[in-house]
């Protein structure tokens, strides 16, 4: 009998210990997440919210520093050289991301069927030209494009191009950026999307394979539907970048010797205008413009898609 009450009294009292064990370790993990997160987060907030809070105060000011309204999106809309900006820098995204679409998940898919030794070599392959980013690339991409000294002279011939001027025509450039994003760019997003496949189930790829389905049913039917959210990510990173084009066609600009115009793209129209005119407020405007439209646009996928519903 009494082994029975001691057995019956000391349930509680483990089950308690465990339950503080539990609620201590929960604790412990939460301090550690916080503390990991807390170097990112203070960066986000000194470079990043920051900044844009000044930028949009700075829009939506004149230069006596008194609010205007929206005269200074009115302003730099009206100005001769913002449409042409924008329709250059939106006939490279439709570029740069449906190459982005098709070649890197294509590729992707092709590395996560074949055996994991060949993907591995082929995933080190493909991520080494982003060792070579920023003006360092471009400057790769001008010795490439130029037919007198560029290894690919014998290309470039069948196209006629017989100098570096006619390589880098104005419309041509969309293409060109293109080409060098991708180059750079591209291997990191195979690589995640990689890593998105293989948390696939093998169960449910082996059972489409039982079922008779084929590798491009299998691709198309199991393992892009159960990517979207990887794809919906790469699409709003990819295209927050492509809007902030400027090195590309600043140094392609001055290699052309003033074929190119120096507002190409809006960052550089924006850079114009606080450094050439001394007007910060229209360059914040400019700024602000991409804002929206990148915010609008992953606002869209976000949601078509529901990124981040927890199925």
């Amino acid at each position: 009998m009494k082994s029975v009450v001691s057995e019956d009294a000391s349930t509680p009292l483990s089950t308690t210990a465990s339950s503080n064990s539990r609620l201590r370790r929960k604790r412990k993990n939460g301090v550690a997440g916080y503390a990991f997160v807390s170097g990112y987060f203070i960066l986000l907030i000194l470079f990043g919210v920051v900044p844009a809070i000044y930028a949009i105060t700075l829009a939506f000011s004149g230069t006596g520093g008194h609010f205007a309204g929206l005269t200074n999106f009115i302003k730099t809309g009206e100005d001769f050289r913002f449409l042409p900006a924008f329709e250059n820098i939106g006939k490279y995204l439709l570029i740069w991301l449906g190459s982005l679409l098709v070649i890197v998940l294509g590729l992707a898919l092709m590395l996560h069927s074949i055996a994991r030794k060949v993907s591995a070599a082929f995933r080190f392959i493909f991520y080494l030209p982003g060792a070579l980013a920023g003006a360092a690339s471009v400057l790769v991409w001008l010795f490439m494009l130029d037919p007198t000294v560029s290894p690919w002279r014998l290309f470039l011939s069948i196209f006629d191009f017989k100098n570096l001027g006619q390589t880098i025509l104005p419309s041509h450039l969309p293409l060109i950026f293109a080409i060098i994003a991708f180059w750079a760019g591209a291997g990191g997003w195979i690589v995640v999307t990689y890593g998105a496949l293989n948390n696939i189930p093998n169960e449910l790829i082996e059972a489409a394979q039982l079922d008779g389905a084929g590798a491009i049913q299998t691709a198309v039917r199991i393992k892009l539907p159960l990517i979207k959210k990887w794809i919906t990510f790469m699409l709003i990173l990819a295209f927050a970048a492509g809007t902030q084009l400027f090195v590309e066609p600043q140094l392609v600009g001055e290699a052309s010797l003033g074929l190119i115009s120096p507002t190409w793209s809006p960052n550089e129209l924006a850079y114009y205008f606080a450094f050439q005119d001394n007007n910060f407020n229209y360059a914040a405007a400019i700024s602000v413009d991409l804002l929206v439209i990148g915010l609008m646009c992953a606002a869209v996928l976000v949601f078509r898609t529901k990124l981040f519903e927890v199925e």
